[in-house]
């Protein structure tokens, strides 16, 4: 067997430049993984990262990259996915974009030290959150969105201040060699490193240390990297995938309802962490839904959606015959069905007399394939979503503000949405993340530079009041010890706490 290429960076980075779109992808090797830690470890504490005029360079640089090589990223998501020019400017290079200038304009106000009320005791002091980079973090991304869910990520931890190594899904593997490529010919090359690995080999990579661990996924890999971090204090941020459930109220306007949830759930071929991945209809419009989505689906994707320039493809064969299974051991099919192996091309399919038990609804779903059920009231549907594990998103379609509270309020979800969907996973106002089963922490916009900050707490003192201060030192006595107690009596009564300590 012939040796692994050289891992020293010269070699590397040589070879990395060497690498074009369509060609396999250069396979970073164990001793790669640890020579990049390392380099970005030193640029770290060289502090190379943390100036401000750095950081906004960096940023810029993301904008350029996007703007400059749009066409061969519309390229590379097409082999991959056969993802239309459309849905990957929309949902893979915007958001990115969003998120980047939304960072360039705020960077200045985030990284200002944040002032905090002061009491009796701290009169004279100064109380302050400043907020530090963590070091050196880890983005691994997601086939589902390969571009987005690896960048949007590393705008938060660029605007922090952090190095970065970026880990693309290599079952993209035409966008993952794009971004091995483009990286490190805009991006600062000792701050910022591109490695390519197997879903297997990351939790060995996260067991190398990092100082943040940004992973999307499925809950199972996400599990692995959780147990790999944990072994060495890592903490982590965990975006999973899950059963999202849509509830379809009887008052809702039927014909935009289907549209939204239609667009949503077929969107990339179905190949979500955020679409719809199943519908609480009530029983009193299921069949105008049912009928609806068909109409849409026709509209969307004409007669035979396979050849429609707008229809994706699965990843690649396990995703298609995973699929495929869940499908056909499922409900029953109103419409679509067809399955086409060489393509990796499932038909946009719309399953009926679903039940609970069906495999479909036991295992998480990355496909064109959207189950109905029937229920009878927004209780039932309350009841059967807090069955389940707590999801990444929960949807409701409804024109009762009530019926959209009821769910909102009653159910747990990492994000929620009424009259549309996933559009709340792409807001930079708002965080987005999830809970429970569905993941761990948040990020977009100023909750990515959250995530990737130390946010810590500076108490600047005088020496100045030290007639009180020194009612705290041994020996002890019952005065100082009333005098401390009366001072605290009198705080509580005006703001409710107090430390003379």
């Amino acid at each position: 067997m012939s040796n692994p290429p050289s891992p020293s960076p010269a070699n590397w980075f040589k070879s990395l430049r060497r690498t074009r779109l369509g060609e396999p992808c250069l396979k970073t090797y164990p001793l790669q993984y640890e020579e990049q830690l390392k380099r970005a470890r030193v640029s770290f504490q060289a502090r190379r990262s943390i100036k401000e005029n750095f950081r906004l360079a960096q940023l810029e640089a993301v904008l350029r990259m996007l703007e400059e090589h749009e066409c061969d990223f519309v390229d590379a998501l097409g082999r991959d996915l056969h993802k239309p020019r459309f849905e990957t400017v929309v949902s893979e290079l915007i958001p990115v974009k969003n998120e980047a200038l939304h960072a360039i304009s705020n960077l200045k106000k985030w990284m200002q030290p944040q002032q905090v009320e002061r009491n009796l005791s701290t009169t004279l002091d100064e109380c302050l959150v400043v907020n530090e980079p963590l070091g050196v973090v880890f983005i691994m991304g997601t086939w589902c969105s390969p571009v987005q869910m690896c960048l949007v990520p590393l705008v938060g931890a660029i605007a922090a201040g952090n190095c970065a190594i970026i880990s693309p899904s290599v079952c993209t593997a035409h966008t993952a060699a794009l971004l091995q490529r483009l990286i490190p010919s805009y991006l600062d090359n000792e701050c910022f490193h591109v490695i390519l690995a197997g879903t297997n080999d990351l939790a060995d990579i996260v067991e190398l240390k990092f100082d943040h661990v940004f992973f999307s996924g499925t809950r199972e890999e996400g599990s692995r990297i959780a147990q790999a971090a944990a072994q060495c204090l890592t903490p982590i941020t965990l975006v999973l995938g899950g059963k999202n459930p849509c509830y379809v109220d009887q008052h809702c306007d039927i014909t935009i309802t289907a549209q939204r949830i239609a667009w949503a759930r077929f969107h990339n071929s179905g190949q979500s962490l955020v679409a719809p991945d199943y519908i609480l209809c009530h029983s009193d419009v299921k069949t105008r839904l049912v009928q609806a989505l068909k109409c849409c689906l026709m509209r969307f994707y004409g007669s035979d959606p396979r050849e429609s320039s707008s229809f994706c493809r699965m990843v690649n064969l396990d995703i298609f015959n995973r699929t495929k299974d869940l499908l056909w051991r499922s409900g029953k099919v109103v419409l679509g069905g067809q399955v086409t192996e060489a393509e990796k091309y499932i038909a946009p399919t719309i399953l009926t007399e679903v039940d609970e038990s069906d495999p479909i609804m036991q295992q998480d779903l990355f496909g064109p394939v959207l189950p109905v059920l029937s229920v009878n009231n927004v209780d039932e549907t309350i009841a059967f979503i807090n069955k389940q594990e707590k999801p990444l998103c929960v949807y409701v379609y409804s024109n009762n503000s009530k019926v959209i509270s009821r769910v909102m309020s009653e159910t747990s979800s990492g994000s929620f949405c009424s009259n549309d969907s996933t559009l709340q996973s792409l807001i930079v106002t708002l965080p987005f993340g999830g809970v429970g089963a569905s993941g761990i922490g948040a990020y977009h916009g100023r909750y990515s530079f959250d995530t990737f900050s130390h946010r810590k707490s500076c108490l600047l003192r005088s020496t100045h009041l030290e007639c009180v201060t020194s009612l705290r030192y041994p020996p002890y006595d019952d005065r100082n010890l009333s005098l401390i107690t009366w001072g605290s009596s009198l705080s509580w009564k005006s703001q409710g706490w107090c430390h003379i300590l």
